[in-house]
């Protein structure tokens, strides 16, 4: 409760205590504000719970929850095509991230030390990926290359998957780039370092944090990925997430819960690792943080 004293003729007032400020705060944000601020979540990750929920059903059930049992994902383990398709869903996301970090590292370098007009429309362009729907650059990879009579297999998706995913590296990267004088790479080239030494021994390293995030997240985002995938796969193997599409268009069993958790699982624990990773190494900003700003 708050007091009024008297001080030298004059009227002061205490602050009202700490409950008593918290329930004023919660009183005067809008209700209309909290009650769609939850249902957003309930509707965003209630489906999430209810597939990890009756991934653990011991009944062939989508609809009602008999008891807790490993059954699904026992099943799902020793299926062979799921199994295949894992392992073709993980050999595209490692070339990926290799492949648009390797990309990406340089196309970044480019764009941040050379200041001319055509850099800039360059790194313009660079950024078109970003905001293109992903089922246009899974339609014009496909139309490339059957133009070409290039076959469809795990080579396209691998080829689609680094052409989308270099944008990102290259804004991450160059977010740390920014923060990087060029006065190290000029203090190695006066030492006797060659361009390419320059890069190597002192730039790498400075933005290696960077680099770490990035190749989690395109990782985490190549794994999930179906639209890219669908539309550049060959027969077999087929990478996870087409599989499951193509599993659950003739039935859907609870196996494909299991599966679903599986994966959700592995991206949200690269994603808490493309987060904690640059923090560990002393940098505050983080890829999803630099990808948000930019």
């Amino acid at each position: 409760m708050a007091t009024t004293t008297d001080v030298g003729g004059a009227t002061s007032r205490s602050t009202a205590s700490a409950p008593q400020r918290r329930r004023r705060s919660v009183e005067g944000k809008p209700r209309i504000a909290v009650a769609f601020t939850v249902l957003f979540f309930a509707l965003l990750y209630l489906p999430i719970i209810i597939v990890v929920l009756f991934s653990f059903n011991s009944r062939k059930s989508l609809s009602y929850f008999e008891s807790f049992s490993t059954r699904w994902y026992v099943q799902f383990f020793n299926d062979d095509g799921l199994i295949s398709s894992l392992k073709a869903s993980l050999f595209i996301s490692t070339i990926t991230m290799l492949g648009s970090l390797a990309l990406g590292v340089m196309l970044a370098i480019a764009l941040e030390r050379v200041r001319s007009r055509p850099a800039r429309v360059v790194g313009t362009v660079s950024l078109i990926p970003l905001v293109t729907p992903e089922i246009v650059t899974g339609v014009a990879a496909l139309l490339f290359f059957t133009g070409l009579g290039i076959r469809l297999s795990l080579t396209t998706v691998i080829l689609a998957e680094i052409t989308f995913s270099i944008s990102y590296v290259a804004v991450i990267v160059r977010g740390r780039l920014s923060a990087l004088s060029g006065e190290y790479e000029e203090a190695a080239r006066d030492l006797g370092c060659t361009p390419f030494q320059a890069v190597r021994l002192v730039v790498v390293p400075a933005i290696l944090p960077a680099l770490i995030a990035a190749g989690l997240l395109i990782f985490a985002l190549t794994f999930d990925d179906f639209v890219l995938a669908f539309f550049t796969t060959g027969v077999d193997p087929q990478p996870l997430p087409v599989r499951i599409y193509s599993e659950i268009r003739l039935s859907i069993s609870p196996a494909i819960n299991a599966v679903g958790t599986c994966m959700m699982a592995v991206s949200a624990l690269l994603l808490v690792f493309a987060v904690l990773v640059p923090r560990l190494f002393g940098s505050k900003d983080t890829g999803i943080d630099i990808l948000s700003q930019g």
